[in-house]
């Protein structure tokens, strides 16, 4: 997993980022639940990253960056705490590293499980969903349509 070839990723960046997942995921032995940096995880995300590389790898060398790159030796709390500002400033790369990371979490079938759900695809059996607050669309249903009816086009009609 650490051959830049395979994975687009150097074996620093994979090092960084696992610091900065088991960050964001911490394992909880309380709970039987492994963190975000556990192997199988991480290489589910650097397996996953596909179109997120070039933001993930830009997310990440920003936190390396804020850290003087001894993100690995910082006290948790500090870790914590430059993630988040990271998070919260650091737009569509600090958003794409959430998605991934996350994603390939709660992806795991041990997380799954542990959150007494099975250890399986959602489909095609699906999930049951509680009933929520429909009205929470509303502002997408009175939206203007983001589409051009081809049918006003001449030559459109089919």
């Amino acid at each position: 997993m650490n051959d830049k070839a395979d994975t687009g990723l150097s074996a620093a960046e994979i090092r960084d980022l696992a610091d900065i997942a088991g960050t964001m995921v911490p394992a909880s032995t309380e709970l039987g639940m492994p963190g975000a940096d556990d192997p199988a995880i991480l290489a589910d995300i650097v397996k996953s990253l596909g179109r997120d590389l070039a933001r993930v790898r830009e997310a990440v060398r920003a936190i390396g960056a804020l850290a003087d790159g001894a993100l690995g030796a910082m006290h948790q709390d500090k870790r914590e705490a430059l993630i988040n500002d990271c998070f919260a400033n650091g737009g569509a790369a600090a958003a794409a590293l959430g998605r991934v990371v996350l994603g390939a979490y709660y992806r795991d079938d041990r997380v799954l499980l542990a959150l007494g759900m099975e250890a399986r695809a959602p489909f095609p059996k699906g999930y049951a969903l509680e009933q929520g607050d429909w009205s929470l669309l509303d502002a997408v249903r009175n939206r203007p349509p983001l589409w051009r009816d081809d049918r006003a086009v001449p030559g459109g009609e089919r």
